[in-house]
């Protein structure tokens, strides 16, 4: 048995906690995967720590669905176990361990709930109308995802193909030229519900566990082309990748702030009597250097009126669900999350080690992170998603 000792800045310290799954490097997949958190520099297997069979498995979604109570007398564990001895076996490195995608993905449904992210592809797309819709401030735009392509971090990106628009204004197929990131913030449901009901946003945290750092992976020139009129589809669809930490809900309490005023008032059904913006700070690197800060504090639509959106018709909700807010962006040149508004639409390049870049090229690397206050004036992380760009296979 030992104590594991925690720097007092470390962004894993005991008020944070979060969850993901592992395996040792070497180890099979689908033998060695357990659950894990991460306490400080180290990374503590909780079916050893806690000896708990839910833990022996390749992802949470066991514990998801045992429920808020549940979720609670966990974490109370954890707390317990930061202040006693635990069993050297279940302590390990982060260099020692690769994690895994951390949740078995139900469904997938991605929003478009920032309204600085909204009014710049309005503004860039419809420059002499009004860059919002007249539907926007009215309700949580979404569209529904591919489940079979939400990827952990750490996995390259494969450079997808499709249809582009050329010059002529007829369709080409190729690979994309205008390969883009969009850094946003996910949402993992634990309880799901029955078809034909729906969610309120007072019931937001009965049924979501926490919240995961997402990148969706956009090719814009693909999706310009096809997007009307039904929406994205094969320009998003190729991947999503996700962190390997999910931060609980119960983690995220020092950052919860109001919502910027919404004018006009949501509809009843979409009204809220807890406030669930979240004080949450994004950094985008691309190839090592530092291009943006998001602020998710700035969403217009919180996670609880997306998921009342959601199920509004009765559509039905499982364990694993994973949600996400679309792209984060802020009012400031600097707080973009994607690098269609960093360069706006092309013509205002970014400087990137001495070159001026626009839209992503093979080899390049993006890496997103994130911090939320956390209690005292300590702040927690949400560790990171990254992703590496190759080159379209010869093959196809």
């Amino acid at each position: 048995m030992t104590r594991v000792e925690v720097p007092p800045d470390s962004l894993f310290g005991p008020d944070n906690l979060p969850y993901g799954v592992y395996v040792p490097r070497g180890t099979d997949h689908r033998t060695g995967a357990r659950v894990c958190t991460r306490l400080g520099d180290h990374i503590i297997d909780l079916s050893v720590a806690l000896n708990d069979p839910d833990f022996a498995s390749r992802d949470l979604n066991t514990f998801l669905a045992r429920g808020p109570r549940r979720w609670r007398e966990v974490r109370e564990q954890l707390r317990e176990l930061v202040d006693r001895d635990i069993h050297v076996e279940a302590i390990h490195r982060p260099a020692e361990v690769e994690l895994l995608l951390p949740v078995r993905i139900a469904d997938y449904v991605d929003f478009y709930a920032s309204i600085d992210h909204a009014t710049n592809l309005g503004r860039l797309f419809r420059p002499d109308s009004e860059p919002l819709l007249p539907n926007w401030r009215h309700l949580p735009v979404g569209y529904h995802g591919r489940s079979g392509t939400v990827v952990v971090s750490g996995t390259d990106i494969v450079r997808p193909r499709g249809q582009r628009r050329t010059d002529s204004g007829a369709p080409d197929f190729g690979p994309s030229r205008r390969l883009d990131i969009e850094a946003e913030l996910g949402f993992v449901i634990g309880v799901g519900s029955e078809l034909g009901t729906s969610i309120d946003t007072a019931e937001f945290a009965d049924h979501v566990f926490g919240v995961a750092l997402v990148n969706d992976w956009s090719a814009r020139d693909i999706q310009a082309w096809e997007y009307q009129p039904l929406g994205p589809f094969l320009g998003k669809s190729f991947a999503t990748s996700l962190a390997g930490w999910v931060t609980p809900l119960a983690a995220l309490d020092s950052a919860r702030v109001p919502l910027p005023d919404q004018v006009p008032e949501p509809l009843p059904y979409l009204r809220e009597s807890e406030k669930w913006g979240l004080d949450i700070e994004l950094t985008v690197r691309w190839n090592g250097q530092v291009v943006s800060h998001p602020p998710y504090s700035r969403m217009y639509w919180s996670p609880a009126q997306m998921l009342a959106h959601l199920t509004a018709n009765g559509a039905a909700t499982r364990t694993g669900d994973l949600y996400a807010s679309g792209t984060i962006s802020g009012p400031a040149p600097d707080q973009r999350g994607s690098f269609i508004e960093l360069s706006w639409g092309g013509s205002e390049p970014v400087t990137l080690d001495g070159d001026t870049r626009t839209f992503l090229e093979d080899g390049d690397e993006v890496v997103i992170t994130a911090s939320a206050p956390g209690p005292g004036r300590r702040r927690i992380g949400l560790g990171e998603v990254r992703g590496r760009i190759r080159p379209v296979h010869e093959s196809r």
